[in-house]
């Protein structure tokens, strides 16, 4: 009961907090259907209870706010229904339809009790956003630009956004690091936030990073693991998906789904459903590199090839030309020196012949005028001072002149000369 001071009603505060639990508890006798978004579960394992935050944002800033219970009964099989529908359990983050009582606690305040939460409103509110930011894209002429910038011939330079320990990006890291093929890729990872509301100013501001730094890299690659319709909604909000779609080099995904596809994978250059199949897209484009430069190689290295041989054949067939035409030089020039050797000793015979005649004749001819072979024939020598006489003019009386004879000398006085007339 209130007291009263100094003419003042006092109430205890737990008088008025019974109060208003027993005016809320008679106003809110129902369960109602309620709309807000799940700012945070807070699932403690120890209980099995959760106890949501719940908050409503209108242009971006939190407008109401209000805690609530979730107890573990109704956890497990809200959880489930989750589960089999989406895929992927309850998580915060996103927009839910609950239906709840009000109540209200002395100790704890205002709370909302949830007994029920619908999954297919979850899978209608992201189809929602979902065509929303298509739309919008699409208006401002956004939703194909960055499929229309070319791609690089060789993507060997990456920017990569994801998390460290994701196994999205280890698969994807296995593949390129060790294909068999020994192509090599340049990466340099950028964390990031890869699910949840946070993770849309994360990627984004990664991207902010990366676009100072674009003469670096080749191509931009979000990877991250496996994931359900619930975790991947943040792929479908308009800033994140507009951010790839105007980003200045192409925008690769693999985010690790194969149902439905997000905006953000629409708008991007190349969307794989795996990490493991983005990896095998970029050693593709080595290969449609690699594969005609390999073959170009071969018909080159085969003409190559083809031409010596040819050269081969042809060099071989001159060899053989030359060797035969050589033999049959050889052949005609030896049967040429052996015909002129014949000639040479044959005429060298005759010619010596000749000569031999020549010099007997010579010699008969020589033995002729030898003076002796005169003189044997009567003929003499006359001399005056050892010089022979021819003539009569030098001559005058008493000269004394030899005689040379046959056999002996004369030694002779000149008495009467004679000139010719």
């Amino acid at each position: 009961m209130p007291e009263l001071i100094d003419n003042k009603t006092i109430f205890s505060l737990l008088e008025v907090s019974r109060s208003i639990q027993k005016t809320i508890a008679e106003r809110y006798r129902s369960l109602y259907w309620i709309k807000a978004e799940m700012n945070k579960l807070n699932h403690y394992s120890h209980s099995g209870h959760c106890y949501p935050e719940l908050v409503e944002k209108k242009d971006g800033r939190i407008v109401a706010e209000i805690r609530s219970v979730l107890w573990k009964s109704d956890y497990q099989r809200i959880n489930k229904l989750f589960l089999d529908l989406l895929g992927e359990p309850l998580r915060e983050g996103i927009t839910i339809l609950f239906q709840a009582g009000v109540s209200y606690d002395p100790m704890y305040g205002l709370s909302l009790k949830i007994v029920d939460i619908d999954p297919t409103f979850v899978l209608g509110e992201l189809e929602k956003e979902k065509k929303e930011s298509i739309a919008k894209l699409k208006q401002e002429g956004l939703f194909d630009a960055n499929r229309q910038l070319p791609f690089p011939t060789l993507a060997k330079r990456l920017a990569i956004i994801s998390v460290e320990t994701s196994k999205g990006l280890s698969d994807f890291f296995k593949i390129i690091k060790h294909n068999p093929w020994g192509y090599h890729f340049e990466y340099t990872l950028y964390p990031a936030l890869l699910q949840g509301d946070k993770s849309i100013p994360s990627i984004i501001n990664q991207l902010a990073v990366i676009a100072e730094h674009t003469d670096k890299y080749d191509t931009v690659a979000i990877i991250r693991g496996g994931g359900g319709e619930v975790g991947l909604s943040s792929y479908n909000n308009y800033l994140l998906a507009k951010a790839i779609a105007i980003f200045p080099i192409p925008v690769i995904t693999g985010i690790g789904h194969s149902t439905n596809e997000t905006v953000s994978e629409m708008v991007a250059y190349k969307n794989a459903i795996t990490p493991s199949e983005l990896a095998d897209f970029l050693i593709q484009k080595f290969h449609n590199f690699a594969i005609p430069i390999d073959e170009a190689q071969r018909r080159i290295l085969q003409a190559v090839q083809n031409k010596f041989e040819k050269e081969y054949f042809l060099l071989k067939q001159f060899s053989e030309t030359i060797s035969w035409n050589s033999k049959s030089l050889l052949a005609r020039a030896n049967n040429i020196l052996t015909q002129t050797e014949v000639a040479l000793k044959n005429g060298g015979k005759q010619l010596l012949k000749e000569q031999f005649m020549h010099l007997e004749n010579s010699q008969r001819l020589l033995k002729l005028a030898d003076p002796k072979e005169l003189l044997k024939r009567g003929f003499s020598i006359s001399r005056i001072n050892n010089k022979a006489i021819t003539e009569t003019k030098r001559l005058k009386p008493e000269d004394t002149i030899e005689i040379e004879l046959f056999s002996g000398k004369i030694t002779a006085r000149i008495t009467t000369k004679h000139d010719e007339q």
